[in-house]
């Protein structure tokens, strides 16, 4: 571990990723049976569309790299942020072991045709959220004639609220923390007899949290295609930014079920201010610990305080380097993506989408403070990094803050 007090971005090298053991997590729940079904059931949606992976040669050169890809997230499905892929699918799941049903005989379509909707009666689907999820459930729900109920935790932007009441759901803001705001919605759940569809997983809420991660599985084999297609091998590190963890235990689940020994360097990014999982590994104990309090950050999509159950394993088990992260690194990465050099494309990401992973690169290819981390990854001229965009401007009035008006400069 190195902890940089100048910079403020500390990092634990994880000594276990590359070691054999028949201890470690599997990675079965990503194997290539599952993720097909993924891709049908999305590929069945009308709005479907494989989103962008844009090459930054520029910037690859200007951080002495071979190659760097962002995949856009933005464009997926009118909701400007990847997360309705998995809350759908689990959607779509729940709804097909209803009917007792694989999920392969079912369509979106078929799934909000009348004689489906008569068979299921009416349900409400609850969930806790920062945004993007709540706003993908809302969608699903609505647009198969159920019913949901979204709750998010204290300081939620208004502007992520109105847009997930916009998509039909009972909305609204608590004075609870990420975490209590999620109990929340279980116990709500209860008490109503609702289905909770929650992207995190504890102990006795398994299931509708690993369908989630399967359904973020879209992205990245999208991505490894796409890289194929393009005829440029494949990605020597993925960069990974992380909430509970559920999002990056899928995109690892993946690699290390593609691609096994020979998997891309992994790199779990964190806000320094609910850093769970490096947390977690600093304590180093092989159990998963809360980060309390507040969880103030701008990287609102990554303010969790307790590590998902379901992700925590493959995560401890396979991920190279955790790195927690400041604001101003995010905030840097927001600005680099939104003023491109030279013919490199322009992409709007906001403060949870590529931002903290192309701010961390950059700090990694200027400052030399860094220097024993960039060793650490094996960065170099040859190297070729994806990083994925989860999110454009889901608060276009924070993401101007930042990138017109220089909140959270560079420190």
């Amino acid at each position: 571990m190195a902890n940089l007090n100048k910079s403020e971005i500390q990092y634990i090298v994880n000594e276990n990723a590359r070691k054999t053991n028949s201890e470690k997590a599997s990675a079965a729940y990503m194997n290539r049976e599952a993720v097909e079904k993924v891709r049908s059931f999305h590929e069945s949606f009308p709005e479907y569309k494989v989103t962008p992976l844009h090459k930054l040669d520029e910037l690859s050169k200007q951080l002495g790299i071979s190659n760097l890809w962002v995949k856009d997230e933005s464009y997926r499905f009118g909701l400007n942020a990847f997360k309705v892929l998995g809350g759908s699918y689990a959607v779509g799941k729940y709804l097909a072991e209803t009917l007792n049903v694989d999920i392969t005989e079912l369509s979106f379509e078929k799934l909000r045709s009348k004689e489906v909707k008569e068979k299921l009666g009416d349900i409400t689907f609850v969930t806790a959220t920062d945004g993007n999820h709540g706003r993908g459930i809302a969608w699903a729900a609505n647009q198969l004639g159920q019913k949901s109920v979204v709750y998010m935790p204290k300081g939620s932007s208004e502007i992520r609220l109105n847009n997930i009441r916009k998509e039909g759901a009972e909305a609204s803001i608590t004075d609870l923390n990420y975490d209590d705001t999620v109990r929340l919605a279980s116990r709500k759940a209860k008490e109503n007899g609702w289905v909770l569809v929650q992207d995190t997983a504890w102990d006795g809420y398994e299931k509708i949290p690993a369908w989630i991660m399967q359904g973020y599985g879209t992205i990245i084999d999208e991505a490894m295609e796409q890289i194929a297609e393009a005829g440029a091998g494949r990605p020597t590190h993925v960069f990974l930014q992380a909430g509970v963890g559920s999002f990056a235990g899928s995109m690892l689940g993946y690699l290390v079920e593609k691609f096994g020994d020979e998997r891309p360097i992994t790199i779990i990014v964190e806000p320094d201010k609910a850093a769970c999982l490096y947390k977690s590994m600093h304590v180093g104990d092989g159990k998963p610990h809360v980060v309390t309090g507040a969880l103030n950050t701008i990287m609102a999509g990554l303010a969790c305080g307790e590590p998902s159950k379901t992700s925590w394993g493959i995560l401890k088990d396979y991920a190279e380097i955790f790195v927690s992260c400041p604001d101003y690194v995010a905030a840097r990465g927001m600005r680099i993506l939104a003023n491109p050099l030279g013919c490199d494309p322009h992409i709007i990401s906001g403060e949870s989408g590529a931002a903290v992973g192309i701010g961390l690169v950059s700090q990694l290819a200027e400052n030399i403070m860094l220097n024993n981390m960039k060793e650490a990854l094996k960065l170099n001229k040859d190297s070729k990094i994806l990083i994925i965009s989860t999110e454009g401007d889901t608060d276009p009035d924070h993401y101007r803050k930042v990138v017109w008006d220089g909140a959270y400069p560079t420190a």
